[in-house]
């Protein structure tokens, strides 16, 4: 789930990019124009998953007349998106691509993926509705969702049980317990700031209720510094400022050593972070525990999500319909899906998936917590995330990398930090074309 330094799809490409509503000027096949072949098909399917393969190799065999060949990217999951909408102008994207939830928009945009919905009419019934949102604008389905990613509050269960402290329920707690945490050991801390992840903020801030973009009869809205948003910063500088949160980015080499080595004993993170930790702090095995993220009022169960992805069918592809029945099948069919979770560590997006038996093993490294798939079935419903990704949220991500990292390195406000990404979005969309809401 690292992330590498986010370039802007929409600035470096914006000749390219469609104006006015996201999906306008699309091109798409309809199902009257499904591509269809009346004798074996192969397709090109783009995923960086690793055993992909193998999982490939098994609707291959089941299935001799649409044959799908895997293609291993050498490039990040934020170039291939610029490389994507690069290819699409000579007709040379792949049949079926991987792209974070974030990045499709701009695919979409670009004319690069298609409406699948008249192929896979039944997939609203397959997903709940935050995991469809991920992939449905203006009433078409523009990919089926593969995994599902929560956030969660992780921590180590050894160091909170001696020192005799509860697991924090609301974020007024986990300040209390921050504090305690630091004050019996100061070079201690329940957590860092990360300047470095986006995503990261987004999810904390989707939980506190914002909704950075939002589209109506052509006119978007940009609320990147919405009161939820600007909540968070406050919350988070506050505790920055009072010494008991580290600023560490995480993935950085410093922080994965204190991770491991017990100066950090929690990390707000996401349902995919056991398949993570064994990399990160192989030393801490069966002492983390993973509880409901901290909410802002007492009893509400609302979280955000941070990361994930979908598979989408290409304007390329001249197949679209049986690239569509493949994906179908990768994403919701109980074969796939257990293979998924086995070889690839997904929790997956589909509500079928999240009942299979291999869910009843908890990750091997969170062996001491034998329900830990039941909780994030528990979470996952109350998960929400943005109505709709803006075109441009790669630039905006790279602007909170610049701004929040310098703000944590000078001690600057991240709330200002907060309204220079709101500047940075505005004025990108502005510049593209695009109808803003004064």
């Amino acid at each position: 789930m690292k992330r590498r330094a986010l370039l802007s799809v929409a600035a470096s490409l914006g000749a390219s990019l469609a104006v006015g509503t996201l999906i306008s000027g699309c091109s798409t096949n309809s199902p009257s124009s499904s591509g269809g072949s009346s004798g074996p098909v192969d397709l090109t399917f783009v995923s960086w998953d690793p055993h992909m393969d193998s999982i490939v190799n098994i609707w291959n065999a089941a299935n001799p007349d649409i044959h799908v060949s895997l293609v291993v990217p050498s490039q990040g999951a934020d170039e291939l998106v610029t490389k994507f909408i690069t290819q699409n102008k000579a007709g040379a994207n792949p049949d079926i691509v991987k792209v974070e939830y974030q990045s499709l928009p701009a695919l979409i945009s670009n004319s690069v993926v298609v409406d699948i919905g008249g192929y896979v009419p039944d997939i609203a019934s397959k997903f709940d509705a935050s995991a469809l949102a991920q992939v449905k604008f203006e009433e078409k389905i523009y990919g089926v969702p593969q995994d599902f990613a929560p956030l969660v509050f992780f921590y180590r269960k050894d160091v909170l049980d001696s020192l005799g402290l509860k697991v924090p329920t609301s974020w007024d707690e986990y300040a209390q317990v921050a504090r305690a945490v630091n004050a019996a050991n100061p070079k201690q801390f329940l957590g860092t700031f990360s300047g470095g992840d986006p995503g990261w903020f987004a999810g904390l801030s989707q939980q506190a209720g914002a909704n950075w973009w939002s589209t109506k009869d052509g006119t978007w809205t940009v609320a990147v510094n919405d009161k939820a948003s600007t909540k968070v910063a406050d919350y988070w500088e506050g505790l920055v400022k009072e010494g008991v949160i580290k600023r560490d980015p995480f993935w950085s080499t410093q922080w994965s050593a204190e991770m491991n080595d017990g100066t950090l004993v929690g990390w707000i993170s996401a349902a995919w972070a056991p398949a993570q930790l064994p990399n990160i702090a192989a030393d801490t095995a069966g002492k983390w525990a993973a509880a409901p993220l901290p909410a802002w009022k007492a009893g509400d169960a609302t979280t955000g999500i941070w990361g994930g992805a979908a598979m989408a069918v290409t304007t390329n592809s001249k197949h679209p319909e049986q690239s569509a029945k493949f994906l179908d099948w990768l994403n919701t069919s109980e074969e796939a899906l257990a293979a998924q979770i086995k070889t690839i560590n997904i929790y997956p997006a589909a509500t079928k998936g999240r009942s299979l038996p291999e869910l009843d093993k908890p990750p091997v490294f969170m062996s001491n917590q034998p329900d830990y798939y039941k909780m994030i079935g528990q979470i996952a419903p109350s998960a929400r995330s943005f109505d709709i990704w803006g075109p441009n949220a790669t630039l905006t991500f790279g602007a909170y990398r610049d701004g929040f990292s310098t703000a944590l390195q000078n001690g600057t406000s991240l709330s200002a930090a907060l309204t220079s990404m709101q500047k940075t979005t505005v004025d990108d969309m502005t510049k593209l074309g695009f109808t803003l809401s004064k």
